[in-house]
C-alpha cells in the first residue's frame, strides 16, 4: 500500500526528507507543500546573494521535485487555505519542515526605535523575499552596527559595503542593490559579547573580508590572543587558530586603505539603543570571558551610528495544531517524532543550528521513522484529497512546473547584466507570469 506523505515547507530539511522518503524503499507518494510560489527556503531567501556556490545545492532539490512520487503545491499556506487537522486526516504522515523564519528579538531597551533591524528581516530584504519587500531600511547613515558574531552577522556586514561590481554574478534584490550603492556608509561595526576564540563564524566567510573591493577589514591587537588555548577541542582549535591569523592580518590594516571598513569589536554587551524616535547611537558595556560567559567590566562606551542589525539567532513560529515550546522555539519531539503521524525535521525540529546539509540526518531518520510505521496500515488519500479540495476553496497552487517558468522569467529579466537573475519580490508578480 502506498504511503502518503505531506511535508510543511520546501527548505533544505523539507527536500532532504523527499529524497529520502522516495530511496528509503517503501512505496511512497510525497507532496511538497509550500506557502510561497518559489521553492528552496533559506537557499532563496537567507544564503548571501553573493555566495552562489552555496546555492547551487539548489539543483539536487530539483532533481528530487522531479521524482514521479513527488509533487510540488507552492502558494499554499498551512492554516489558512488547508488546516494541520485536515492535512493529518487526508494523509498517513505529515512532516513539519518549515524552519526558524523569524529574528529572536533584542531585548535591550530602544530596540523598537525606528533603524533597528532583525537579520532575518534584513537578509530577507536584500534576498527579494516577498516577506520583507517593504522593510525599506534607511541606510542614510556614515555607521551602522552588527550585533552578532555569526555567518549571518559577516555577510549583513558585507552585503552592507560591497559595490554594485562587487555583487557581479550575485542575485542580490535589485531594490537592496540600488539602496545599498547610493548608502553613505562608511563605516559597519561588528559586535560580539565575547572574544573572538567564542566567535561562530567559519573561516572562509571572515577569510573573504580580504578580499572586499571597497572595504577593509579591521581589528584590535589587543583584543586577539596570542593562541587557542591547548584545552579546546582538537577541530575547534584548529578553526579557532585559522581565525585568529587573519584578524591578526586584519588588526595591521591601514584603516584608509579603502573607502569603507568593517570594524570588529569583541568583549561588547550591547545594553541600549540610544536616540529619540530613530536609533543614533548604541550603547555597550566592555566584558570579560570567565569560565565561558561574558561578565560586564562596568566599562561603557557608545558606537554612534543610524542603523542596528540584530544577528543574534533565528527561531520558529508556533503551528496551529501542533505543539510549541516557546522557550525554545521549536516543536517538541522525540528526535522527530511529534505525534502519531506527526513529525518534524530540521530547524523546527532542532532549533537553528548547523550549515545546510546539517538536516540530511533529520530527513533520513523521520524517512525510516514512516516506512517502518505505516508498512501495514490501509493508506490514507493523500495528494487525491488534497488537489480537489484545494480547487473547491479557490486555492491558486502552484506546480513545479509553474515555478520553472518564474524561474525563467527571472533569468530572462537579468539579461545583458552581470547576475543570474532578477527577482520577483512579490507574489502577485510571480503569479502574473503564470498569466502570460
Amino acid at each position: 500500500m502506498t504511503i502518503s506523505v505531506a511535508i510543511i515547507g520546501s527548505g533544505p530539511a523539507g527536500f532532504y526528507t523527499a529524497d529520502a522518503l522516495v530511496n528509503g524503499g517503501c512505496d511512497v507518494q510525497v507532496d511538497i507543500i509550500e506557502r510561497l510560489p518559489t521553492p528552496y527556503g533559506l537557499i532563496r531567501g537567507g544564503v548571501a546573494p553573493d555566495h552562489q556556490t552555496t546555492k547551487k545545492v539548489a539543483r539536487k532539490y530539483e532533481q528530487t521535485a522531479l521524482f514521479e512520487q513527488v509533487r510540488y503545491f507552492g502558494n499554499v499556506e498551512v492554516n489558512k487555505d488547508v488546516s494541520l487537522a485536515e492535512l493529518r486526516e487526508m494523509y498517513d504522515a505529515v512532516v513539519l519542515a518549515v524552519g526558524a523564519p523569524s529574528d529572536r528579538k533584542l531585548t535591550i531597551p530602544g530596540a523598537n526605535k525606528d533603524g533597528v533591524h532583525g537579520s532575518a528581516a534584513f537578509v530577507g530584504w536584500y534576498n527579494g523575499h516577498p516577506d520583507f519587500r517593504d522593510l525599506e531600511p534607511d541606510l542614510n547613515t556614515r555607521a551602522a552596527v552588527v550585533i552578532g558574531n555569526g555567518n549571518v552577522a559577516l555577510d549583513c556586514a558585507r552585503v552592507l559595503v560591497r559595490s554594485r561590481e562587487g555583487m557581479a554574478g550575485a542575485d542580490i534584490a535589485a531594490h537592496a542593490m540600488e539602496i545599498i550603492e547610493t548608502a553613505p556608509l562608511t563605516d559597519v561595526y561588528l559586535t560580539g559579547r565575547r572574544g573572538p576564540l567564542d566567535a561562530k563564524f567559519t573561516n572562509v566567510e571572515l577569510r573573504e573580508l580580504a578580499d572586499l573591493e571597497r572595504a577593509v577589514p579591521l581589528a584590535r591587537a589587543q583584543q586577539l590572543p596570542d593562541a587557542a588555548p591547548d584545552d579546546m577541542d582538537p577541530r575547534e582549535k584548529r578553526l579557532a587558530e585559522r581565525n585568529l591569523a587573519n584578524l591578526r592580518d586584519y588588526a595591521t590594516n591601514d584603516p584608509d586603505a579603502k573607502p569603507k571598513r568593517i570594524h570588529f569589536e569583541f568583549f561588547a554587551q550591547p545594553v541600549a539603543i540610544l536616540g529619540d524616535q530613530r536609533v543614533e547611537a548604541v550603547s555597550f558595556e566592555r566584558t570579560r570571558v570567565v569560565d565561558g560567559r561574558a561578565e560586564g567590566t562596568g566599562e561603557m562606551f557608545e558606537i554612534p551610528c543610524g542603523l542596528v542589525i540584530a544577528a543574534i539567532g533565528y527561531r520558529s513560529d508556533p503551528i496551529e495544531g501542533a505543539p510549541f515550546d516557546d522557550k525554545a522555539g521549536i516543536i517538541p519531539n522525540r528526535d522527530g517524532r511529534v505525534d502519531d503521524g506527526l513529525y518534524a525535521v530540521g530547524w523546527i525540529k532542532r532549533g537553528p543550528t548547523g550549515v545546510i546539509s546539517s538536516n540530511r540526518p533529520d530527513g533520513v531518520t523521520v524517512a525510516e521513522y514512516i516506512c517502518d510505521d505505516f508498512k501495514d496500515a490501509p493508506g490514507k488519500p493523500g495528494r487525491a484529497a488534497l488537489g480537489p479540495l484545494l480547487s473547491e476553496r479557490g486555492v491558486r497552487a502552484v506546480t513545479f512546473d509553474d515555478w520553472k517558468k518564474i524561474d525563467a522569467a527571472e533569468v530572462a529579466r537579468a539579461e545583458g547584466r552581470d547576475s543570474p537573475r532578477e527577482k520577483f519580490v512579490t507574489v502577485p508578480e510571480m503569479l502574473k507570469v503564470l498569466d502570460a
